[in-house]
């Protein structure tokens, strides 16, 4: 049975919120007895014109985020609403048209995201044909290189084949044909994953200035902290299929409530020689758990060495601890750490 989206204006949902995530699951059935949680029960939203930072280790579920989002997995529960409207099951053709113009993606890997076999013109357009089949061709050519100036390159790489650009250049041609059909919302998955420090500078400033110029709103997905706190006004850092903790990027790089990101931000390299030699770095034990076979109670309590007996049989609750800053940690619990006798951890 087809599931028509309900135009309705969500009740949980801000009104300056693009997009609002309730609950969100994705889980694969690898066999009968075996299921893997990538993404394990999520809520999120991000404001028109915002970009929120999602980070965490590889593994941990950030891309099959940016995936479900896109609708290129369909979520196996909870609920995405966009710009007011209830997305759920499968859509209809017209509704589903909507959406893939309205939020596009850029692709980790810039050279695999590209069809081999076409032509850089052939690659942006391709969004104009579906979507405003009307348009004449000499209106889609002025169009493909009107969109390829505005990524850095020129018209004279329209009729090129990606094999024949740079990596850099490569993301320009992917940012160029997310940009095509105007959309509100762009999922970034890692696009500076693959690119020369550099060079993901660039690429990095590019989608800012976009972003000023057209007001559009990312989810930036990334491994790289330094980089994150650049381009986001908000983070959100995931492990093992669910987020942890969620501030604004200032409050988040300052004061790190949950012990996964304080040891995440520890690993980032110091400008200061001085001060990066007497710093302390945390490092974790151990290996991330499988997502087949996620621990009891909080996730990262194999991992944490603030872990106690409450972390093995509890889930920790992910609440508001502070305006603008949620965390999922016991340490935060009044009522269990007076059940533990120890002491609350101040925010």
């Amino acid at each position: 049975m087809t599931h028509e989206l309900k135009e309705q204006h969500t009740t949980n949902a801000g009104q300056d919120d693009l997009l609002v995530v309730s609950d969100l699951k994705k889980h694969f059935r690898l066999n009968r007895k075996t299921v893997l949680k990538a993404v394990d029960g999520i809520s999120f939203s991000i404001k028109k014109g915002e970009t929120l930072g999602l980070v965490g280790e590889s593994g941990c579920g950030k891309s099959t985020v940016g995936r479900t989002l896109t609708r290129i997995y369909e979520p196996t529960d909870g609920e995405i609403h966009f710009d007011g409207l209830k997305l759920k099951g499968r859509l209809d053709g017209k509704t589903k048209k909507r959406i893939n113009r309205d939020v596009q993606m850029i692709f980790q890997d810039p050279y695999s995201s590209l069809n081999p076999r076409m032509t850089v013109s052939e690659i942006i357009s391709e969004g104009l044909v579906i979507h405003n089949p009307n348009m004449s061709q000499k209106d889609r050519e002025k169009r493909v290189h009107e969109l390829l100036q505005l990524v850095g390159l020129n018209k004279n790489h329209a009729g090129r084949y990606p094999h024949e650009f740079s990596g850099g250049q490569r993301q320009r041609i992917g940012i160029a044909r997310a940009l095509a059909v105007e959309p509100k919302f762009i999922v970034a998955d890692e696009p500076i994953a693959a690119l020369d420090v550099s060079i993901q500078a660039q690429i990095v400033n590019l989608l800012k200035e976009l972003q000023e110029e057209r007001g559009l709103t990312y989810l930036f997905i990334a491994h790289d902290l330094s980089m994150v706190k650049y381009i986001s006004d908000r983070i959100a850092v995931m492990y093992l299929g669910k987020i942890v903790e969620l501030a604004t990027s200032e409050e988040l790089y300052e004061k790190p409530l949950h012990p996964y990101t304080q040891a995440l931000l520890s690993a980032i390299p110091l400008p200061d020689p001085e001060k990066e030699r007497t710093r302390e770095q945390i490092i974790l034990s151990g290996d991330v758990p499988s997502p087949t076979d996620i621990p009891s109670g909080c996730r990262f309590r194999t991992r944490c060495p603030f872990a106690m007996d409450s972390c093995a049989a509890i889930d920790p609750e992910f609440r508001e601890v502070e305006p603008g800053h949620s965390v999922a940690c016991h340490l935060y619990d009044e009522e269990i750490m007076a059940k533990e006798g120890k002491e609350l951890k101040t925010v």
